[in-house]
């Protein structure tokens, strides 16, 4: 794999590994967390406005968080919490629809 030498280029990155289902929810809010280059206490205090804790357990795919708290993780990175169809259920630009 290619070092990734700029923030946006490690965005983009991001935003494909999510896209293509290669990150757990945890692995994903690290990765955001790791891009910015702060602690979990920096990030979840100043940039999230959460618990320490509440990013500790969701780095981990532990717990259990609320709407809110996943908007607040997705939102400095212009992402947006939603249903996504999964990778083996996408229909072909061709196809048929199924239902």
């Amino acid at each position: 794999m290619k070092l990734l030498s700029n923030p946006t280029e490690k965005k983009l990155e991001l935003q494909r590994q999510l896209a293509d289902g290669e990150l757990s929810l945890g692995q994903a809010a690290r990765k955001m967390r790791k891009i910015v280059g702060m602690t979990q206490e920096q990030y979840a205090k100043n940039v999230l406005g959460i618990a320490p804790r509440v990013l500790m357990e969701l780095e981990r795919d532990k717990g259990n968080p609320t709407l809110e708290t996943l908007k607040k993780i997705a939102r400095p990175f212009g992402l947006e919490v939603g249903f996504i169809i999964p990778v083996s259920r996408r229909v072909s630009k061709g196809g048929a629809g199924g239902g």
